[in-house]
């Protein structure tokens, strides 16, 4: 599942109306409700504030509105975009400055679907990955090859300090745990090394268009 970090806007011009798209995080509904209203006060002279959004980990919570178009045409098309974009505790509003000439059912949903896929595409999004974090006390002369270890293996190594010991902490898949300790036991000699472990859910970013 994706999330929204940082939303972004896009602009789409279709035979003179303008299709003003924004992406927003937001983590619930009265969150997402401040942001369609700021919309309204923000563009009060546009002909149509169009939005959906989907909200939670399964996203159970969904919500459209066509604002003014034409049934389907605008809110339906939207959350198409977020669904299939695999996104979540996402809002996307498209706002239409109408240009005196009519798109039609087709050329609406064509619009408001593109105009919402460049705003996603110009967004950061991040991965939600569950991952297992763990904290290591290693010895001076093995760390070097640990590190080298974690690069073949493509384990993450999220902090480390050097004290007395280095301390490490990295994540990595749970698929990978087993593999790793391997690794681990051959380079620190079968040592008691790990200090702490637990699950944790991590955001990967990266753009919506990557």
């Amino acid at each position: 599942m994706k999330v929204v970090i940082t939303g972004k806007s896009a602009e789409l011009v279709e035979k003179k109306s303008r299709f003003i798209a924004q992406v927003y995080s937001v983590k619930d509904v009265d969150e997402a409700n401040i942001y369609i209203e700021e919309t309204r006060k923000k563009y009060w002279d546009a002909r149509h504030n169009c939005y959906a959004y989907v909200i939670g980990q399964r996203q159970e919570i969904k919500k459209f509105s066509d604002d003014g178009e034409p049934s389907g045409t605008a809110g339906k098309p939207i959350l198409d975009v977020i669904e299939k974009g695999g996104i979540t505790d996402c809002l996307v509003i498209v706002t239409r400055y109408f240009g005196g000439v009519l798109l039609g059912t087709g050329g609406l949903v064509r619009a408001y679907q593109g105009s919402a896929l460049m705003a996603i595409g110009e967004s950061e999004l991040g991965e939600l990955t569950d991952c297992v974090v763990m904290d290591l006390q290693l010895d001076y002369g093995v760390y070097n090859r640990f590190e080298y270890m974690c690069k073949e293996l493509d384990v993450d190594i999220l902090e480390k300090e050097y004290v007395q010991y280095v301390n490490v902490k990295v994540g990595l898949l749970p698929g990978k745990e087993s593999d790793f300790l391997t690794e681990v036991a051959k380079i620190t000699s079968g040592k008691d090394v790990v200090k702490d472990r637990k699950f944790v859910t991590i955001t990967k970013s990266y753009t919506g268009s990557s």
